[in-house]
């Protein structure tokens, strides 16, 4: 399985923004907290620039940032951090997260064929996807990621056979 540097770095500034953000409240006059731009991300979280440029212009068209220009611009959320999923961003810069080694559209991924495992990385593809559709901005922020995996519903159930060990 494989999440790309697209999508990883795509979270990471997005959280940064999100951080930076809640530390910096709105004015008393309810105006929105201002901007941050890409070069104090991309310092905070050592990513380049250029990248995180070619990053942001598919975030703001999915509706995830604004974007505010001139002196003193940057981005800011377009909503709040408990509103935005992980799964969105990823989904944002066009990066599906795929286990199988299939291509989209592919008939097969052994010469035509479909391998035997194939169902079985697709399945967990799903579950990694369904895992961070229930993860928010505000989650990772907050430090309330870790042990969700164990949840009950979010844990598969062992088979029958299966006598542990």
């Amino acid at each position: 399985m494989r999440l790309s540097t697209r999508g990883r770095y795509a979270v990471m500034a997005m959280v940064e923004l999100a951080a930076r953000q809640d530390a910096m409240p709105p004015a008393a006059s309810g105006r929105p907290s201002p901007p941050v731009s890409l070069a104090e991300i991309a310092a905070a979280q050592m990513l380049s620039l250029a990248y995180l440029e070619q990053l942001f212009g598919p975030l703001r068209r999915a509706g995830l940032v604004a974007s505010a220009r001139g002196p003193g611009g940057g981005y800011r959320l377009a909503r709040p951090a408990r509103e935005i999923a992980i799964s969105a961003i990823v989904d944002a810069v066009d990066e599906p997260i795929r286990a199988t080694r299939c291509e989209d559209g592919a008939p097969g991924c052994l010469a035509g064929r479909r391998c035997l495992t194939h169902d079985l990385w697709a399945e967990l593809g799903e579950q990694i996807r369904l895992f961070l559709a229930g993860v928010t901005l505000e989650d990772v922020v907050r430090g309330e990621v870790t042990g969700r995996a164990q949840e009950p519903g979010c844990a598969l159930a062992a088979p029958k056979a299966w006598t542990g060990a």
